[in-house]
């Protein structure tokens, strides 16, 4: 229980620690309402990172913010394997906290967090950003209508993107389970959370298949280099470095995912930055592990059953949903929601003209929307206002672990009541 005193008469003052595309994400909110909440410190070992951030107070380390309490809260958006010593420290010290997800790579870690933050009371929310969409608010209202009649099963699909893929997972930070967390962790904790929040129930069993599959040196096209600046047959391939991030470059400028890339500005910068660094290294010749497709299959609890799939190779859209129900079912695809009444044979289309399904266009408005609630509670002592708290976020983590688990044994495993 959230010990937090409402603060009024000021803004709430937020320090960021990690200023990272995430951090900075949720830090432009905060500066963008003024009135609501005010940056007044970042934490971040990279002086260009810190800079871009704009807080008035810098540290390279977060640390200093244990030892001098300057705010009433603290992001933490620093890399999966750098989130526990932080947030239990900021939590001892009596910080509200909003963690980027997943909470740790491991069971054991994310434990800790999810007992340390319980322990010292202070008010914690974790960066689910799919609770806080437009559109998970319209699946989560026809399904709490009772229209589908009793809920039977769910079939849910994360289309992560070639290219999305080749940039975050095959050359980028979570390209390996052991520098960063299994692919499904890292990437779609997010889903076995929306899929237990939309369903109101949590995940009891779970089995699951999936592996990497085509980001392997054995499937590297003829001809090609080590490196896309090198290649002879970069035109044709799908995951040319040059195609992948020049265009962007050039059409909208320093915009993520060019600014994962470098902190230039220019085209001579990218180049540079593509023939020294790892986003410039061929696709099938990264030292990346994780899976590119896994599938999983669960039972929920009151016996709803339910599948998942996330798999690389599609565009970069929205997740795609359908859910069965005794008196109708429901199909969405994050822009509208599709219901079938049974009953009446009535088909009602319910249009959102919602756009952006990844972290550079807001997440569907769930980054800013999750921002606004976290500042919310912290302003009002209401930790109503956030929709993921520590307990709710153990468990999706805890499925995933087990999902693991069975993936690696060929088994299907129990996920653990917390």
């Amino acid at each position: 229980m959230s010990t937090h005193t409402p603060i009024t008469g000021r803004p709430v003052r937020v320090a960021l620690v990690g200023a990272g595309n995430r951090g900075l994400t949720y830090a432009e909110w905060i500066k963008a309402h003024p009135e609501r909440a005010e940056l007044v410190a970042v934490a971040d070992p990279r002086p260009a990172a810190r800079a871009a951030a704009g807080a008035p107070v810098e540290f390279d380390d977060w640390r200093p913010l244990v030892e001098n309490r300057i705010a009433d809260a603290v992001v933490v958006a620093t890399q999966d394997r750098f989130h526990v010593e932080p947030v239990l420290a900021l939590a001892g010290a009596g910080y509200a906290i909003l963690a980027e997800k997943p909470l740790a790579p491991t069971e054991e870690e994310t434990r800790r967090i999810v007992e340390g933050v319980e322990r010292s009371g202070v008010l914690f929310a974790v960066c689910h950003v799919m609770r806080y969409t437009p559109y998970t608010d319209l699946v989560k209202e026809v399904v709490d209508s009772g229209v589908l009649g009793q809920l039977v099963s769910l079939d849910h699909l994360e289309p992560v993107g070639w290219w999305h893929y080749a940039h975050s997972y095959v050359r980028g930070p979570w390209r390996s389970e052991k520098d960063s967390s299994p692919m499904l962790l890292a990437k779609s904790c997010h889903d076995l959370d929306w899929i237990t929040y939309v369903m109101g129930g949590r995940i009891e069993q779970v089995s699951s298949f999936g592996g990497l599959k085509h980001f392997r040196p054995e499937n590297a096209p003829a001809g090609s280099a080590e490196r896309c600046l090198d290649c002879a047959v970069e035109d044709g391939c799908p995951y040319s470095a040059l195609k992948l991030y020049m265009p962007t470059l050039r059409e909208k400028g320093a915009v993520w995912p060019v600014t994962h890339v470098t902190e230039a500005k220019d085209e001579a910068g990218l180049v540079e930055a593509l023939r020294e660094g790892p986003y410039g290294v061929c696709a099938y010749r990264s030292d990346n592990d994780v899976v590119d497709h896994q599938v999983l299959a669960m039972l929920l609890s009151g016996g709803v059953t339910a599948t998942f799939q996330m798999v690389a190779f599609t565009e970069q859209t929205h997740r795609q949903t359908r859910i069965f129900g005794s008196h109708g079912w429901l199909t969405g695809d994050g822009e509208r929601v599709t219901v079938q009444d049974f009953r009446t044979g009535a088909t009602t289309v319910h249009e959102l003209g919602v756009s952006g399904s990844n972290a550079a266009d807001g997440h569907g408005g769930g980054d800013a929307a999750l921002v606004e609630a976290f500042v919310t509670a912290v302003a009002t002592g209401d930790a109503g206002a956030v929709r993921s708290g520590p307990a709710t976020s153990l468990g999706s983590h805890l499925a995933a672990f087990a999902a693991e688990r069975a993936r690696h044994t060929g088994t299907v495993q129990t996920v653990p009541a917390q």
